[in-house]
C-alpha cells in the first residue's frame, strides 16, 4: 500500500477499532480507555506551547484542574447539571486563567518561564486546598454527570460508561483535527518561527508575545475541555487536580511520545498509562520499574514513540522540523501595525 494511502486508511481503522472496545472489554477496560483518552486530550493540548511552542509550562494542570471545579461548583446536589451551561462555564474559567497566567508568564524566558508557571500551578493548588472552597483539602463529588438533552428531550446518556467512551473518543478526533488545522495554518507556521529563531520572527515582523499568548489560551481552553469530562468522569474533584506532579506527568506523556507531531503526547498517554496498569499488577514496586522502561524509550528514540510508529507505518501527522509548505505571509492577528505586516511581505 503506498504511504499516502496508509496516512489515509490507518487513522480510520484506528479509530473505527477504537469505536468498537465497548462490545468487546469489560467495563472496567472501558472507563479505563476513556480515562487514556482524556489524559490524552490534556497532553496534546500542553504539547501546542511545549513542542510547537518551545515553553515548558508546568501549571497545565491547573487549567484541567480549574474545570473540573467549574463543574463541580455548578452542579447541584439534587439533580444533573446542563452540559450546555457549565461546559462554556468550565472553558471560560480555563481560558481565562490561561490569559492571565499567560499574561504575566510569557514576559521570562528559559527556565524563569517554568519556575513562573510553576508558582502560579501551586498558588491555585494552595488556595483549593487550603480553603474552604468546595471541600479544601477533602475535595467534592459531582453526584451526577451532566445531563446532555434539548427542551427536557435527553439526547446523549453520560452516565452510561460506554457512551461516556465515545463523546471522549469523539473529542479526541476533534481534537486532533483542530489541532493538525490549527499547526498547518499560518498562525501554526508563525508559532514554529519564533520557538526556532525568536529574533530573526521578531526581526520580520512576527508579534511574537501575541502570538504565544494565543497558543497559551488555546492550550489552555483545551485542557479545560479535557479536565471537564474528566471531571465529570470521576465524579470527584481534589487539589490534586492542579498540582505539578499532574503537570510534570503530562509533560512526560509529551516527550515520551514525541513532541514533533499533534499525535504524539496521545501515544505517550497510552503508553504510559498502559505501563502503569499493567506493571501494578506485577509488583509493588512498579514505579521504579516504569521509570527504567521510560529511561530507556527516551534514550532509544529521542524523538519520541512517534518515531518507531513512523517508521513502520508511514508518517500520518506533520512534523514541526518538516512543514509542507511555507506560508506567504505570518499571521498578524488584528490590530498590528500595517508597516510590520509590509515589512513581512516584503521578506
Amino acid at each position: 500500500m503506498a504511504n499516502p494511502m496508509k496516512q489515509k486508511v490507518l487513522p480510520l481503522l484506528l479509530v473505527a477499532l477504537a469505536a468498537a472496545l465497548p462490545f468487546l472489554a469489560p467495563t472496567y477496560y472501558v472507563q479505563f480507555s476513556t480515562r487514556v483518552f482524556l489524559l490524552g486530550l490534556l497532553a496534546m493540548s500542553l504539547n501546542l506551547v511545549v513542542g510547537f511552542g518551545g515553553l515548558v509550562s508546568m501549571c497545565h494542570a491547573a487549567f484541567f484542574g480549574l474545570a473540573g471545579y467549574a463543574l463541580a461548583l455548578a452542579s447541584p446536589q439534587s439533580g444533573p447539571a446542563s452540559l450546555w451551561l457549565t461546559l462554556p462555564l468550565a472553558v471560560g474559567v480555563a481560558a481565562l486563567a490561561a490569559l492571565a497566567i499567560g499574561g504575566l508568564s510569557l514576559r521570562t524566558r528559559g527556565i524563569y518561564f517554568i519556575m513562573v508557571t510553576l508558582a502560579f500551578g501551586e498558588m491555585l493548588f494552595f488556595l483549593f486546598h487550603d480553603t474552604q472552597i468546595a471541600g479544601g483539602s477533602d475535595g467534592a463529588y459531582i453526584y451526577f454527570k451532566p445531563e446532555v438533552a434539548i427542551a427536557g428531550v435527553p439526547l446523549i446518556d453520560l452516565e452510561n460508561p460506554r457512551t461516556f467512551y465515545w463523546v471522549a473518543l469523539g473529542l479526541l478526533v476533534v481534537f486532533v483535527m483542530l489541532l493538525k488545522a490549527l499547526t498547518n495554518s499560518a498562525f501554526g507556521h508563525a508559532l514554529v518561527a519564533a520557538r526556532n529563531n525568536e529574533r530573526r520572527a521578531r526581526s520580520l515582523g512576527f508579534p511574537i508575545f501575541r502570538i504565544r499568548l494565543t497558543a497559551f489560551v488555546i492550550s489552555g481552553a483545551l485542557a479545560g475541555i479535557a479536565g471537564y469530562f474528566a471531571a465529570a468522569q470521576y465524579g470527584f474533584v481534589a487539589p490534586q487536580l492542579l498540582g505539578w506532579h499532574l503537570s510534570a506527568t503530562i509533560l512526560v506523556m509529551v516527550v515520551l511520545g514525541g513532541m514533533r507531531t499533534v499525535t504524539g503526547p496521545l501515544i505517550g498517554a497510552v503508553v504510559l498509562l498502559g505501563l502503569e496498569e499493567v506493571l501494578k499488577a506485577l509488583t509493588e514496586h512498579w514505579k521504579l520499574i516504569e521509570g527504567l522502561i521510560v529511561i530507556a524509550i527516551v534514550l532509544v528514540l529521542p524523538g519520541g514513540v512517534q518515531d518507531l510508529a513512523d517508521r513502520v507505518f508511514g508518517s500520518a501527522t506533520r512534523r514541526v522540523d518538516e512543514p509542507r509548505s511555507r506560508p506567504e505571509k505570518p499571521a498578524v492577528p488584528p490590530g498590528e501595525p500595517a508597516a510590520a505586516t509590509r515589512e513581512v511581505e516584503h521578506a
